[in-house]
């Protein structure tokens, strides 16, 4: 069990090094890449797609058969 161990620990300080000699390598311009989020403005733009598209006629008549199905379909 020991010798287990030991023949683990070496590989996981390597593989511990080699990550951490990567990171330096990455450009460092991707953290400064930030963009003032716009909630509102992406929430409008998902809306918009979502009539423009059809989806929200089809979520519609989804609820609408869905609806009817339940009722025929239910005892009581």
């Amino acid at each position: 069990m020991h010798s287990v161990f030991v023949d683990i620990v070496p590989d996981m300080v390597q593989t511990f090094d080699i990550s951490h000699l990567l990171h330096w390598h990455l450009p460092l311009d991707l953290a400064q890449q930030f963009k003032e989020p716009d909630l509102a403005g992406d929430v409008g733009k998902m809306w918009n797609n979502f009539v423009k598209t059809g989806q929200a006629w089809a979520f519609l008549g989804g609820l609408i058969l869905g609806y009817l199905v339940k009722s025929f379909t239910t005892f009581g």
